[in-house]
């Protein structure tokens, strides 16, 4: 009872600073976030909201994201959806800026770039500086292909908790099995792990439809055909159908064109027809090419999806793990990490796990470890070394936002030696995936020690954890080395090892925005995550 009263406390005390109930369009969550559609972004009060202590930052995407944590975000979601049932409420008037505040959502003044002269030695003046990063990527980012991504990312981030379960079950299933114990219930966590597995392509299919504005239902149905065991009956390529072949890619394509067709009926088929004629001309049309075509293209890129992978970190063992976790976090923020979702989701349908989303959590770590050398290398700054205590936890488990962009990029340098973290801790899980243990992950989104319960792979489960482990702590190491050593020029030391005073109690907390997540999502860049 206590838990569902702060929950619904918090939901009852963000309402209001989005605009009321009026002003919510749509809501959503993923892993860490409430993602909320909005009528009208002005009415939304900033920094009132990221003074919530149950609020870790926002990020304004196409939604407004509100980060409040893995586990509390599902809580906070289900009270918020109540409060807006329950107590609709006319579009809240705009806020008035005081005189001489910069309007809501406004650059803020005097903005500079990554790597830039520190403008101001607080962890509010920092915070200010990491909103107009995040304003300029996000600008940057509105190019076709990018919005294409994150469309795609958007298929995908609904699946995150249904892969993260199924992916602890199988996990644990696979601990039972190889140790012998409760034998009966096995089968059972069999069926548990692999159902919505097995299936998989029917949900991306239905998603597909939904973001693309089709009937999710008749892309779900398109999408099914591939899973279907009767299509082993059917010949294309001169080969029988396998299936499942061609995965979540040939669901995707299979959902696109039925979306397709299906808007190009509703435009010619009259009125008095379309709820026979479109159904059936949407399903017939893009199922036949699905069968006859688009399962064959998908499935050879599937396997050559999965077989790239495993060549690579065969192969190019460290290196290509160093190249990974220091590129990822770049990737986040040109907002190309939404492109390896479907590659995560590929391997783990192909695999049973993805080899790529461990190396690239090493991108967290390196953060880690930075942040812990700024908060050493500037004892007298209270203000940055307070932020950094209230995110170091969230970092290591994952949530790497409130670090990102309230410390390490609005600083610049330490941003750049936290990338050096990540590709240490990247390149020594290469080297062991190149030396034989392959260290993967059952699921996409989580990071940090949050991505314990889901390690799999080809060795036993101590021998994966301790690869993991140690990836883990040579990020840190790395990071923190780099970061201590080279994160500071003698100029910035002088300007932001200062004393600063004490915030008052209404004193907005760090800004968060978007890097994926998972490895991730995203995405998050994410994501992986999914980042």
């Amino acid at each position: 009872m206590a838990t569902t009263d702060k929950n619904r406390a918090t939901a009852e005390a963000i309402l209001p600073l989005v605009g009321g109930a009026g002003n919510v369009a749509s809501i959503a969550h993923c892993m860490t976030r409430l993602r909320l559609g909005l009528h009208d972004r002005a009415l939304v009060r900033d920094e009132e909201l990221r003074a919530l202590p149950a609020v870790l930052g926002v990020v304004e995407d196409e939604t407004y994201q509100i980060v409040l944590g893995p586990g509390a975000v599902s809580r906070v979601t289900e009270q918020f959806e109540t409060l807006v049932r329950e107590a609709p409420a006319p579009v809240a008037e705009a806020p008035v800026p005081m005189p001489g505040a910069p309007m809501p959502g406004a650059p803020v003044p005097g903005a500079t770039t990554p790597g830039a002269p520190v403008p101001g030695a607080t962890a509010e003046e920092l915070a200010a500086r990491g909103e107009a990063i995040r304003a300029a990527r996000k600008t940057k980012n509105a190019t076709p292909v990018k919005l294409f991504l994150r469309r795609i990312a958007n298929i995908f981030v609904p699946l995150i908790p249904a892969l993260i379960g199924c992916g602890i079950i199988a996990g644990l299933n696979g601990l039972l099995t190889n140790l012998h114990w409760l034998p009966a219930i096995v089968p059972a966590l069999t069926a548990l792990a692999s159902g919505f597995m097995s299936l998989l392509a029917v949900f991306v299919g239905y998603n597909t439809a939904k973001e693309f504005g089709g009937t999710p239902v008749l892309g779900g149905a398109v999408a099914a055909i591939i899973v279907f065991p009767g299509v082993a009956n059917v010949d294309a390529f001169g080969q029988r159908l396998s299936p499942g072949q061609g995965g979540v890619l040939g669901a995707l394509g299979a959902a696109l064109l039925a979306v397709r067709v299906e808007k190009w009926c509703r435009r010619r088929i009259p009125e008095a027809l379309d709820v026979l004629v479109t159904p059936t001309l949407t399903v017939l049309v893009s199922g036949l090419v699905t069968l006859f075509g688009l399962m064959y293209v998908a499935g050879e890129v599937s396997t050559a999806i999965g077989t790239f992978a495993t060549w690579l970190l065969s192969h190019g063992g460290s290196g290509a793990g160093f190249v990974l976790g220091g590129l990822f976090l770049p990737l986040v923020m040109l907002g190309l990490h939404q492109a390896l979702i479907p590659i995560h989701t590929t391997l783990i349908e192909q695999q049973g796990y993805t080899v790529l989303l461990p190396i690239l959590a090493m991108a967290g770590a390196g953060q880690v470890g930075a942040a812990v050398a700024v908060y050493l290398r500037l004892p007298r700054n209270t203000s940055i070394r307070r932020t950094i205590r209230s995110a170091l936890p969230a970092g290591l488990l994952g949530v790497g936002e409130p670090l990102i962009y309230g410390v390490s990029l609005p600083l610049g340098r330490p941003f750049i030696t936290a990338c050096v973290g990540g590709a240490f801790g990247g390149g020594f899980v290469g080297l062991f995936n190149q030396l034989g243990p392959s260290v993967g992950s059952t699921a996409i989104g989580p990071s940090g020690w949050a991505l314990f319960p889901l390690l799999s792979g080809n060795r036993g489960l101590g021998e994966l954890i301790a690869v993991y482990a140690g990836g883990l702590l040579a990020g840190y190491v790395a990071g923190f080395i780099a970061t201590y050593c080279f994160g500071f020029t003698r100029t910035m030391l002088q300007e932001l090892n200062t004393p600063q005073p004490e915030p008052q109690p209404q004193t907005a907390t760090p800004i968060t925005t978007n890097t994926g997540a998972a490895p991730h999502e995203p995405a998050p860049a994410p994501q992986p995550t999914g980042a």
